[in-house]
């Protein structure tokens, strides 16, 4: 399956399972408290038996073909855990995962698992919106002593800000979906008109700014 699994095919399957909510004329809020006509919960591929796997294989295919010379897959708590599992798996490499931050107790550890002084590191992340928590897991990485080689991730909405966050910290991302082949996906279903297609194009332009106004 993994084979088949394109940015279109896995945006198709991110929408049949539920794991995308398309609400343009009814956006959900973010914790950020940005206005949205999208929601992604990519957890619930691991209810999915077949594409929690087709996903396993791919970020192991891609991790394979990137970076051969990886030593240790590193996953972002808590959504990327599980998948960075089915990766490090297949390609019989070592896991390790970041906590948002610092634990509070016991040994304090933001990095859970064996992580080897200057092991080259790839990390897995599920979702990148601004890039900012994916990056911190980065800055733990090499502050802990890892060498990091790349990142990859599920799905992207492609803001320029996190494109530009990506660039200054010098982190290569690779994604298996994104939100253009979303939209593409969608539209291609009958999923949205060409007029809530506009809506969810000019929201990943400008996502704040159209949080002020979403009916823009």
């Amino acid at each position: 399956m993994s084979d088949m699994l394109t940015p279109e095919t896995l945006a198709g399957s991110l929408l049949d399972i539920g794991a995308v909510l398309l609400r343009p004329e009814k956006p959900f809020v973010w914790a950020s408290g940005w206005h949205s006509p999208i929601y992604c919960d990519n957890r619930r591929i691991l209810s999915s038996p077949s594409l929690r796997s087709a996903v396993g294989e791919a970020f192991a295919a891609l991790i394979a073909r990137k970076y051969p010379d990886a030593e240790v897959v590193a996953g972002v708590a808590t959504g990327a855990i599980a998948v960075g599992v089915l990766a490090a798996d297949r390609l019989g490499k070592p896991f390790a995962y970041v906590r948002p931050k610092p634990k509070d107790h016991g040994t304090g550890s933001q990095i859970e698992g064996v992580l080897p002084a200057g092991a080259k590191v790839v990390v897995v992340e599920d979702l990148i919106s601004t890039g900012m928590s994916s990056l911190a897991a980065v800055d733990a990485l090499r502050k802990a002593g890892a060498t990091v080689l790349g990142m990859t991730a599920i799905f992207t909405y492609g803001f320029d800000l996190a494109a530009e966050r990506f660039a200054e910290s010098k982190v290569a991302l690779d994604t298996l979906s994104n939100y253009h082949a979303l939209i593409a996906e969608a539209r291609t279903r009958g999923l949205v008109d060409e007029a809530q297609a506009d809506i969810l194009r000019a929201w990943r332009r400008s996502p704040a700014e159209w949080g002020q106004n979403p009916c823009v």
